[in-house]
């Protein structure tokens, strides 16, 4: 896996950032175990993999915020129709209660 922009990782559906991060996981896991045991030739690798775990990382909950507010809303404007429904009928309520006193009166 190569160092990553940060514009194509936002090209990316969640599922994929998913199984990307675990590429990236796994790799960085072979690395370390390479630079513990004096294989590693590139020690620059880790660094970059830690870097793109951590944009992987951000871009995924960044995406979890934005579906979190839509989610919030979309609550928010079904409530305001329902209280929107619910003032209109005690409108209407009160507006027939006001005509039957004046034409009993």
């Amino acid at each position: 896996m190569a160092n990553t922009r940060t514009s194509e990782l936002r090209e990316m559906s969640d599922d994929e950032l998913i199984t990307r991060l675990a590429e990236a996981r796994l790799e960085h896991f072979n690395l370390r175990f390479q630079h513990v045991t004096g294989q590693l030739d590139n020690y620059s690798r880790l660094g970059q993999l830690r870097r793109d775990i951590a944009r992987i990382e951000t871009l995924l909950r960044e995406n979890e915020i934005a579906a979190a507010e839509a989610a919030e809303a979309e609550a928010d404007a079904e409530w305001q129709a329902a209280n929107a429904a619910r003032r209109a009928r005690v409108a209407a309520s009160r507006g027939a209660t006001q005509n039957e006193e004046e034409s009993d009166g």
